[in-house]
């Protein structure tokens, strides 16, 4: 490959990765993967992706997704602040809506996620966003406030995206776009993302690309991987995938207020 990539999401402190952060990222620096955005899901793996974060010279994100909304405390907007200070946080999530699972109550999501979006709007940072099955509750929470940010994941319909879209939102694609089954609907929509809102992840160690060949015997998927993402969206656009490369990376600095190196 003669191209590079940044990885816009990475569950880097999941267990899977235990005792093997090093050399994971480091075969994601031998593909051309240099940079990674490492997320979080509650209050105490934003600590850990923040530290990893720093000790890697990587960025991270610090929240409580949908599933952990039951965690959050009345403390929360303090906690995130007080993380946010540092340099290495350039996001407030993962955060959203979840009524695929419903792993916390629903009108708990939505007060955590709109305490989310109201922080991350006073601490002018973007947010990284999480969403199965509440497009139509997440639209409307989303236009009560002014936020930039990303819907990490998508794999949503025609309307979701419009609607995304509409907000000035970027979209986030993963190895789910590879499948050949599942992801039918999601390779159709592509050409439908103007490509200076596409931003592209691996959401390791979840979503390893169906394309990959031969299979790791782990299955898990890795930032090492993100190419695969990389060359089925280069198809579906009809262009090199060293262009998805290039312009991804651009989103991904511009959203995120990356100086380049």
């Amino acid at each position: 490959m003669q191209y590079t990539l940044i990885d816009a999401g990475v569950n880097l402190t999941n267990h899977q990765f235990d005792g093997q952060h090093q050399e994971v990222l480091a075969r994601a620096k031998e593909v051309g993967v240099k940079h990674m955005l490492i997320i979080s899901c509650d209050i105490s793996s934003s600590e850990e992706s923040l530290a990893l974060a720093a000790r890697y010279g990587q960025y991270a994100s610090a929240g409580i997704h949908p599933h952990d909304a039951k965690t959050a405390t009345s403390e929360l907007e303090q906690q995130l602040t007080q993380l946010a200070q540092h340099e290495q946080i350039i996001a407030i999530g993962e955060c959203g809506l979840d009524y695929n699972r419903d792993f916390s109550p629903r009108d708990v999501q939505r007060d955590v996620f709109r305490r989310q979006l109201a922080l991350a709007e006073k601490l002018n940072l973007p947010v990284y966003l999480h969403e199965r099955d509440a497009s139509d509750d997440m639209l409307a929470i989303l236009n009560e406030l002014t936020v930039r940010g990303v819907l990490h994941c998508f794999t949503g319909d025609a309307q979701a995206l419009a609607g995304y879209l509409n907000l000035g939102l970027y979209i986030g694609i993963t190895g789910w776009v590879c499948d050949e089954r599942r992801g039918k609907e999601l390779q159709q929509l592509i050409p439908s993302i103007p490509i200076e809102r596409l931003l592209i992840e691996t959401d390791a160690p979840f979503l390893i690309p169906r394309t990959v060949k031969p299979k790791p015997k782990s299955r898990r998927n890795e930032p090492a991987l993100l190419h695969y993402v990389c060359d089925t969206l280069a198809q579906l656009y009809g262009i090199p995938a060293c262009d998805v490369a290039k312009h991804t990376s651009e989103n991904f600095n511009h959203l995120f207020g990356i100086e380049k190196k």
